[in-house]
Parts: C-alpha cells; sequence; structure tokens
C-alpha cells in the first residue's frame, strides 16, 4: 500500500510540470476535434432515431402522463438527448483513453524514468506492435462489456458501478502494459502483473470513477444547447486530466514494482551463490581417518 499512494502523489506533483501540460494540450485537440465533429454530424439524426423509439415505446405513454401529474412534464423534452448523451460519453472515454495512451503514455513513462529510474535496463519486453495488438483487444472486450451491460444501466445502483469497473480494467490493462514494455522484460511483466493485480486494478477503477465526473457537466449542457457547445471542451479537458494523471501513476507505480523486484532477486542471487555448498561442507567436515589410507601402514 505504501508504493500505491507514494506513486499516487508522485504522480499528482508531475502533472504541473509544464512538460506534462504541454504533452497533453496535442490529446486535448484532437479529442474536442473528433467529438464535435461526430456530433456536428450526427447528433441530430441520433436525436430524431431517440425520439422515435420513445414515441413507439406503449409503456412510455404512461410514463408521460405520471410525469405530467408529477408536475415534471418538461423532463420529456430532455430525456431523448440525456440518453444520447449517456450512450455516446463511454465512447467518448475510451477514446480519450486510447488518444492519451498511445499519444501520451511513451512519454509520461520515459520522463518518469528520465527523473526516478535512470539507471533501470530497458529490456524492452513488449514491441509497439503487441501494444497495439493488447490495446485493440482490450479495447474490444471493454466495449463488449459496456453493450451487454446496458441494459443493467437501468437499475439505479448497478449504473453508478459497472461503467467505472468496465473502465477501470480497461485503463489497468492498456496502461500497465505500456508503462512495463520499454523497460521490462515478457516475464518480469506477467510477475508484476501476477503480483500486484489488485493493486493496478484499483488505480484503473480510481480513474474510471474519476472519469464518470464529465458526464455530469455533459448532461447539464443537455438543458441548453449553447452551453454543451462550452461544456463539452471542459468535459473532455478533465478526461485528458485525469487519463495523464492515470498514466503517471501506473508508471510511477510499475517501474518502481520492477526496481524492486530486480532488487529482490539480485538479492536471491547473491544470497545463493555465497551459501556454502552442503555436501561439500559435509566432506570438508568430516575427521580423517589414518586407517582408510591403504598406503599407510595400520596403526595397533
Amino acid at each position: 500500500m505504501n508504493l500505491l499512494f507514494d506513486s499516487f502523489w508522485r504522480a499528482l506533483g508531475y502533472c504541473f510540470r509544464p512538460r506534462v501540460i504541454l504533452m497533453s494540450l496535442l490529446p486535448f485537440v484532437l479529442i474536442v476535434a473528433l467529438a464535435l465533429g461526430l456530433g456536428y454530424c450526427c447528433w441530430d439524426t441520433a436525436l430524431a432515431g431517440v425520439r422515435s423509439l420513445l414515441e413507439a415505446a406503449s409503456f412510455m405513454n404512461n410514463l408521460w402522463d405520471w410525469l405530467q401529474s408529477m408536475g415534471m412534464g418538461g423532463f420529456k423534452s430532455i430525456l431523448a438527448p440525456l440518453i444520447v448523451v449517456f450512450t455516446v460519453t463511454p465512447l467518448i472515454v475510451v477514446v480519450s483513453l486510447l488518444i492519451v495512451a498511445t499519444m501520451m503514455m511513451p512519454g509520461l513513462t520515459a520522463l518518469v524514468a528520465e527523473k526516478r529510474f535512470a539507471g533501470l535496463e530497458r529490456k524492452s519486453g513488449g514491441s509497439m506492435l503487441s501494444s497495439l495488438l493488447w490495446s485493440v483487444s482490450s479495447t474490444l472486450l471493454a466495449l463488449a462489456a459496456l453493450v451487454v451491460s446496458i441494459p443493467l444501466w437501468l437499475v439505479p445502483p448497478l449504473v453508478l458501478v459497472l461503467p467505472p469497473l468496465i473502465l477501470g480494467w480497461l485503463s489497468y490493462r492498456v496502461m500497465a502494459f505500456d508503462a512495463l514494455a520499454e523497460h521490462a522484460s515478457r516475464e518480469e511483466r506477467r510477475e508484476i502483473f501476477r503480483r500486484y493485480r489488485l493493486h493496478l486494478l484499483g488505480i484503473g477503477i480510481f480513474s474510471g470513477y474519476l472519469g464518470a465526473a464529465p458526464s455530469l457537466i455533459l448532461a447539464s449542457g443537455v438543458l441548453l444547447a449553447a452551453a454543451f457547445v462550452i461544456l463539452l471542451p471542459l468535459a473532455i479537458w478533465i478526461y485528458t486530466l485525469v487519463f495523464a494523471l492515470t498514466s503517471l501513476w501506473f508508471a510511477h507505480f510499475c517501474l518502481a514494482a520492477l526496481q524492486a523486484l530486480r532488487e529482490e532477486r539480485a538479492v536471491d542471487v547473491v544470497t545463493a551463490s555465497s551459501s556454502p555448498n552442503p555436501c561439500t561442507t559435509d566432506q570438508e567436515q568430516l575427521p580423517y581417518r589414518h586407517d582408510s589410507d591403504p598406503h599407510l601402514p595400520a596403526i595397533d
């Protein structure tokens, strides 16, 4: 746990470095451009599709009547935009995570290695191709889990649990792999994943809950279209900062764990080489028997 909290505070401090802030600008601009372009092209179509589905559902008429009797008839006009926003938000989060992991993670890991682990040997256990395949496979699994779990989001407690868990698992898979790709061998990476699986998953889940905060900002912008255009870049900026912090946290934690693993193994090697051979020791401690040599005369 000391390693977990120490890595967090170090990562938080690194977020205020000018180099990290500059590195976050390009992913932020790229994500905002993609989000605004997607909204410009698909917002009206998606909104019309959701409204037609809501109107076609017979049980929704009873819901509208109940809301009207409770004095919340205006909720009908914002329900479709809310559904669109909360449906698209996981996609924005996943894209933000992948862009930050691709464009920032190598630079952030190099920064941490330069400042704290300059003497750590680079064994390059993960190539660019293996990292890409790992990220794509993990993302497909996470997206499949999100799609399958959408009906469960209608249960109030589960909507606060399932998406952060799935996104946290994706963060752990992608960022922990990238943090160790340059410095650890394949065997060392597997050993660290085995030893610290719960710690790494905890970092990912924590970042998943932090990443859920901008969803509230996006939802509040649904009430006013002009505000949504302003709040969308703000939410994406928070996503970028959250995933930059997560990347630094994984980098500090994984490289410190790798250094500790190598020091532990070095001590084991030294201990094994310095310990006496039991068989040799027993032979050396045997008393010399005069009569054991056939060339010497027997002693009465």
